[in-house]
């Protein structure tokens, strides 16, 4: 077991655990001053080389309006956390590159030697939990974890939350994946832990787990997009993915809807760092000031579905409001100290029941 873990570890991407329980004025503006943010001088010209988690689709708009900002052109090379991590672990006496940009924060942090310090002068404005407390990690995005529900398929089954994954009529038909190669995975792990725990103890959410990966009947995708990709065409009824996949689908008129789970919800978020030797630095200083801005985190949340980090972007209605969710607070160190102990226990009923 431990080898199946140590084989999946590295690769595996999840998301630092924060606390959103702010008040709901914070989140239209709250009386904070918005700041326009510069992003830099003498760059124009440069190349910024970027290791990148995100689609193509969510990072143009971001390149594009760089670009056209500052003359600086991007190079961008995409791939998960965990394979972004180990090649800039090789190049480390030569980087190749200058930003990782995106992954989850349980897997950056660990590696925060890799990167150098920085802090955006939008810290001011990051929402409370979403502070770059260590100065190597800048926070963009938030994040929820939902249930994406086939409606074809679904018809009079109930799915409010983790409970309703319990139903035999869902055996098999439940779309996850490894918690050591998803972070979206992992962090549905944490979180059915601390929601499905007695009084959000996540070592009383055990029992819960066992039930859970008896009625996925041994089913276990790819990757985190083969989860909602499944969902939408139909191959599942229920799929456990991250906050904006279902979006897109539901823009296409596909046959799906999302449940923010009713047992409550931890958060997450994403970063972006430099990284250490960088030879372009002041470009990639810029960059994260930029994509830090109102006006770049306006136009994600507004556009990309995705939950701003900073406390002055209003809401566009597409995300439920950070009001509307039940969050469970729960400790980051916790979590890192418990990772490795927690991914050998599910593997050890996936075993079990498999």
């Amino acid at each position: 077991m431990k080898n199946r873990k140590d084989r999946f570890t590295v690769c595996m991407l999840a998301m630092i655990l924060v606390s959103l329980l702010v008040a709901p004025q914070l989140f239209a503006g709250g009386g904070r001053a918005r700041q326009e943010t510069p992003v830099g001088a003498d760059i124009a010209g440069t190349t910024l080389v970027i290791y990148s988690t995100f689609t193509t689709d969510f990072a143009q708009p971001f390149i594009d309006m760089f670009e056209q900002r500052t003359g600086v052109r991007i190079e961008i090379i995409f791939a998960g956390t965990g394979p972004t991590l180990a090649r800039i672990r090789a190049e480390a006496a030569n980087p190749q590159a200058d930003l990782k940009w995106g992954g989850g924060l349980f897997t950056v942090l660990p590696e925060s030697h890799l990167f150098e310090e920085f802090v955006s002068i939008n810290e001011p404005y990051m929402l409370p939990g979403m502070e770059n407390i260590e100065g190597t990690v800048t926070r963009i995005i938030g994040s929820a974890r939902l249930l994406m529900i086939n409606t074809d398929l679904a018809g009079d089954i109930e799915i409010k939350g983790y409970a309703c994954l319990l139903n035999p009529a869902l055996r098999g038909r439940i779309a996850t994946t490894d918690p050591s190669a998803s972070a979206s995975s992992f962090n549905h792990l944490v979180n059915q832990l601390y929601a499905m725990g007695a009084g959000n103890n996540p070592h009383l959410g055990w029992d819960y787990m066992d039930a859970f990966v008896r009625n996925l009947n041994g089913v276990m995708l790819p990757g985190s997009s083969a989860v909602h990709m499944g969902v939408a065409n139909g191959e599942f009824i229920v799929g456990l993915t991250y906050e904006e996949a279902p979006f897109p689908y539901i823009e296409a008129g596909a046959p799906v809807r999302v449940v923010y789970i009713d047992e409550g919800v931890v958060g997450t978020s994403t970063g972006v760092a430099i990284i250490r030797g960088a030879r372009n630095r002041a470009a990639a200083q810029a960059f994260i000031n930029f994509v830090t801005s109102y006006e770049a985190q306006a136009m994600m949340e507004r556009d990309l579905f995705r939950r701003p980090s900073r406390v002055d972007v209003p809401s566009t209605g597409a995300l439920l409001a950070n009001s509307e969710i039940r969050w469970i607070p729960a400790d980051t160190q916790y979590i890192l100290n418990n990772r490795d102990a927690w991914l050998d226990r599910f593997w050890e009923l996936w075993m079990r029941h498999n």
